[in-house]
């Protein structure tokens, strides 16, 4: 008998195989970081000796979310500036209170506090885009979460860099100071066309070539940015970026919401991928993105949450809810974006989206074990008949029980254990006092 760091057992239990998505009273063995057998509980007890067993009866056991985009810091924003259009909200609002406030005290406490939300609510990966990355990393190491970030790259200065040639440098630093490293990984992100000029693009572009780094920027958001693209280029913004070389496998476009029917094309043959955040776009009033076109067009499209200053909170089941019911409303259809494509745009898609699809995202004998437990024995999910179902329409990020990441028991019934949360929400709570100040100076 092999002795393995932990087995759950007598779980419901989603695999990949649509045929076979939550067999009753599975088991999963879990050896080191990595998922090492996946089978009937009777057959993995005889062959398995674990040094830590997780009876997981009356719950699902599945792959952690993946919220393929996030600004974690901005957790100390939270409900700051809220029922405003986009570019009011983020050039009087968002951008001065970052300008006066945003130093690497901010951005450790309000990234450990995104942690601690992401992990109660089941996330074990997010893409980050933000100031001060290396305290997000330091802050993703200590939570023990997997993460793909990078420094938000602008014209101007940022409270972390002076120049854009230091903010590239200081991404290098980034990818040289991180590589390698069993959870942190490092994207460059330019923050958008109407930010960023074609040299700093053309730059943040290289970089990514010569670390083989996916490369992440904010796209389309809503119409205006659209217009003054348009106007700004003389051609569609998707036009630019092939023109620029930034069409590839490694982009990741978060928004998206104005994209048309020959940007899917171009995006769907050089294989681009999308993060869609319906909540932030509802919210911002930025538009609906046309996600079911580009599904159809076999675009990877993930979810993300975007930051907790445009969405308010970091829960993947609400996203999901969302992304669902939004779509169905708007073309007024309700077999668009059913509850299984909304759950994979939450896992496998996003962890493809990322470029992680082949470590995470899905429960498969030699990925790692990014895995969530959901309690099941509860009266807003009772009776059963369908997971997808309950996952996207009934579920939130409350029911999530234990969580693993890379092998490692993040969470277990409810509890942080990678995470001192009392003292993290103590720190943002004093950091929000500075922020009030502030903006009455």
């Amino acid at each position: 008998m092999q002795e393995i760091d932990i087995i759950i057992t007598g779980a419901k239990t989603i695999l990949p195989d649509p045929g076979n998505a939550a067999p009753d009273q599975s088991a999963i063995a879990i050896n080191s970081s990595e998922i090492i057998a996946i089978g009937p509980a009777a057959e993995l007890g005889k062959k398995y000796q674990a040094r830590k067993t997780i009876n997981a009866q009356d719950s699902l056991v599945m792959p952690g979310f993946v919220n393929c985009h996030t600004h974690a810091a901005m957790t100390c924003f939270r409900g700051m500036a809220d029922d405003l259009e986009l570019m009011d909200w983020l050039n009087n609002y968002i951008f001065p209170a970052e300008a006066k406030n945003v130093n690497k005290e901010l951005a450790y406490w309000g990234s450990l506090l995104a942690a601690a939300e992401m992990i109660k609510s089941g996330t074990t990966t997010f893409c980050d885009m933000y100031i001060f990355e290396d305290e997000t990393a330091r802050a993703a190491k200590q939570a023990g979460l997997r993460c793909l970030l990078g420094e938000v790259l602008f014209d101007f200065p940022s409270p972390n860099v002076k120049s854009p040639e230091e903010g590239l440098a200081y991404t290098r630093m980034l990818i040289e100071k991180w590589q390698n490293d069993p959870l942190i990984n490092i994207i460059v992100e330019p923050h958008a066309l109407y930010t960023c000029s074609p040299a700093l693009l053309a730059a943040a572009g290289k970089l990514a070539r010569d670390y083989s780094v996916p490369l992440g920027i904010h796209l389309l958001e809503n119409k205006a940015e659209e217009s003054q693209l348009q106007q700004k280029f003389g051609k569609g913004a998707v036009s630019f970026l092939k023109e620029i070389n930034y069409l590839h496998e490694r982009l990741i476009a978060f928004h998206c919401v104005c994209l048309s029917a020959d940007d899917m094309r171009l995006f769907a043959h050089y294989g681009c991928n999308i993060s869609h955040s319906p909540v932030s776009n509802m919210k911002l009033a930025s538009g609906i993105a046309p996600v079911p076109d580009m599904l159809k067009a076999g675009i990877t499209v993930g979810l993300g949450t975007d930051g907790c200053a445009s969405n308010n909170n970091l829960d993947m089941f609400k996203e999901m809810s969302t992304a669902a019911l939004l779509h169905k409303v708007a073309r007024l259809d309700p077999t668009v974006m059913d509850a299984r494509t909304v759950v994979s745009m939450a896992t496998i898609e996003g962890a493809q989206a990322l470029g992680m699809g082949n470590i995470t995202g899905s429960l498969e004998v030699g990925k790692k074990a990014d895995i969530i437990i959901i309690g099941l024995n509860k009266p807003h999910l009772t009776p059963l008949y369908n997971e997808y179902s309950h996952l996207v329409y009934a579920a939130n990020g409350a029911d999530v029980d234990t969580v693993i990441i890379n092998g490692k028991v993040v969470m277990e019934n409810r509890q942080l254990l990678t995470i001192n949360e009392t003292e993290v929400m103590q720190a943002v709570n004093e950091i929000a006092v500075e922020i009030k100040k502030s903006f009455q100076t």
